[in-house]
Order: C-alpha cells, then sequence, then structure tokens
C-alpha cells in the first residue's frame, strides 16, 4: 500500500473523530443550556407561588389597602368642609370657615378691582391643586368688621391661616414681580414658601399656569385701581 496514501487516509479519520468529537460537546452544551433554562423557569415559578401566599406581601398589601382607605376618608372629609373649590363666603361664615380647617387661604377683594380678577383666576387654580389648604374668597366691602380687625389697607390681600390664626399675607403684587402678568407658578411658588400649601405632582401645566394670566382676565375698569 502506498504510504502517502496510509498517511492520507488516517489523517481523515483523525479529522473525522475531531469533528464528531466537536459535534458531541456541541450537542451536550445546548442540552445543558436548555435543562438549565428549564429549570430556571421551574424555579421562578415555584419562588412566585411562594410569593403569593407570603405573609410579609400580604401584610405590604393588607396595609397599603388601609393606606388608601385612609386617604379617601380624609378627603372626603375636606371635601365636605369646603375644600377643592375656590368658595366666596360672607363675613357671618368667616370665623367657622377660618377655624374649620387647618390650613386656608382668604383673599379680600373688591368687586371692581381689576388686580383682585387677576388674583382670582390663580387663586381658583390652586384651589383644585391643593386639596388640603382651604380657599375662601371675601367681598372687603361688605366685611368692614374683619377688615378693620386685620389691617387691611390694600387690596388685593390674602391672608393665610393656620389653625384659625393669621400667620401671613400677600399684599397686593410686591412679592409676585410687581407686574399683572406673573403666572399661577409664581403664586405657587410663595405660598409653598410661606407653607400655606404643599408641592405635589401636576399633570399638564397650561400657558397660563406658568407665563401668566392676563390673557383671559377682562375688565373694564382702571388697571391701577388697587387700594381700599
Amino acid at each position: 500500500m502506498d504510504p502517502d496514501s496510509v498517511k492520507s487516509t488516517l489523517s481523515n479519520l483523525a479529522f473525522g473523530n475531531v469533528m464528531a468529537a466537536a459535534a458531541r460537546d456541541y450537542q451536550k452544551e445546548v442540552l445543558a443550556k436548555e435543562k438549565a433554562h428549564a429549570s430556571s423557569s421551574v424555579n421562578q415559578e415555584v419562588d412566585l407561588d411562594e410569593l403569593m401566599d407570603d405573609p410579609e406581601l400580604e401584610k405590604l398589601h393588607a396595609d397599603r389597602i388601609a393606606a388608601l382607605k385612609k386617604e379617601a376618608e380624609k378627603r372626603e372629609k375636606l371635601k365636605m368642609q369646603g375644600h377643592g373649590e375656590y368658595r366666596e363666603i360672607s363675613e357671618a361664615d368667616f370665623l367657622s370657615e377660618v377655624t374649620g380647617s387647618e390650613k386656608v387661604i382668604c383673599h379680600f377683594y373688591h368687586r371692581e378691582f381689576y388686580r383682585c380678577k387677576i388674583m382670582d383666576k390663580h387663586l381658583k387654580s390652586l384651589a383644585q391643586r391643593h386639596f388640603t389648604t382651604k380657599f375662601l374668597k371675601l367681598d372687603a366691602e361688605n366685611a368692614p368688621f374683619f377688615v378693620t380687625k386685620l389691617g387691611i389697607k390694600t387690596l388685593p390681600c390674602v391672608i393665610l391661616f393656620r389653625k384659625g390664626v393669621a400667620t401671613d399675607r400677600v399684599v397686593g403684587f410686591q412679592d409676585l414681580g410687581g407686574k399683572d402678568d406673573f403666572s399661577t407658578r409664581t403664586l405657587e411658588i410663595l405660598l409653598l414658601k410661606k407653607g400655606i400649601i404643599e408641592e405635589n405632582k401636576r399633570e399638564e401645566e397650561d400657558d397660563d399656569y406658568l407665563e401668566g394670566g392676563m390673557r383671559s382676565v377682562r375688565s373694564s375698569v382702571n388697571p391701577d385701581s388697587d387700594s381700599d
């Protein structure tokens, strides 16, 4: 037999054996991965089943439900007290309204003052965003006793109450940039700093909220009439 032919045959056999061994190793690797994946899936299912009966998870769920129920009850109570809207009250109702909630904002206004109308618009918007604070308005002409008692000299005048006590105020627009076109957000930031409202997550913000409220305020009176 030709030596070269024998060498070639042996070489081919050796190569074939190597390829066959490689194929077996690859098959083993694939099977091992599939087995590991199946095992992981089974473990995951077992873990999820165990979590369904986990007493700690059940307690967390129960606590969450209790917290949501408590929050709903609190909100309903505040709603009954007049929270969530910007309301006009009379002088006769002033004391009961102001002392009936922990945090109250009351705007003393004049019906013909242009700047009072601007303040009205911003406070109406904020009343819907800050449910835990009560927002009120009172016609200064019809409340001479409290106007005198609170020392109100300039309108608009927004008095801030905590537990029935007047703790701070916003007089005119001097703390709001001194201009009529301040935004609702500017007033909100001021009230946040004074601690009468709390920051919360805002949803969609319209242009008036961010830029100013002049576009929707219309009045035929003199814009400069802002004192009583």
